[in-house]
């Protein structure tokens, strides 16, 4: 039972930092419809970090 808590709370917090971007990403991707291939995880987080860098915006840290 604990082990499922702290799995529960690393899920949570992996969520606020953003660390499930890429699942939700290639999610949509798939459910989108998109003929082409998705980014690679690589390219994906080298193309969000481009647009934070871009377009600052409100950010704790």
């Amino acid at each position: 039972m604990l082990t499922r808590g702290v799995r529960g709370v690393a899920r949570y917090v992996g969520g606020v930092l953003g660390a499930d971007a890429y699942a939700k990403y290639l999610e949509h991707h798939r459910a989108a419809g998109h003929v082409d291939a998705p980014l690679t995880e690589r390219e994906f987080w080298r193309d969000r970090t481009d647009r934070q860098d871009s377009n600052p915006q409100g950010r704790c840290c």
